[in-house]
């Protein structure tokens, strides 16, 4: 299958999936800095994926792709506090938790095979 647009790449579908699960999840929490900065570390992972493909080369893409890997990594270092602090259950940390890792080793496959 071709990929036509941002919105065809399954890592691109499973991060804007992740925001969803994140914003609900943290709906409650009153530590706004902390929510704030972890939903804008997890829209960071499906905005960088769609800037770089939007920019039409694989040198922009994997460079995008690359901090969209930094920016997944913010966000399970970001769910280890919340979890350790209460924001958020052992459940949703582990769902949280499995899912940005899951992006991350799609984002790691993406860049090989742009090499």
């Amino acid at each position: 299958m071709k990929i036509e647009r941002f919105e065809d790449i399954l890592v691109w579908q499973k991060s804007k999936n992740l925001v969803v699960d994140v914003y609900s999840i943290l709906k409650d929490c009153k530590d706004w800095s902390f929510r704030d900065q972890l939903q804008r570390a997890s829209v960071s992972i499906m905005n960088n994926i769609a800037e770089g493909f939007e920019r039409r080369g694989d040198k922009e893409l994997k460079h995008y792709l690359f901090m969209a890997k930094g920016s997944s990594a913010e966000v399970r270092s970001m769910v280890y506090i919340a979890k350790e602090v209460k924001f958020i259950s052992e459940k949703d940390f582990k769902r949280l938790y499995e899912m940005v890792e899951e992006i991350s080793k799609m984002l790691s496959g993406f860049i090989i095979k742009l090499n």
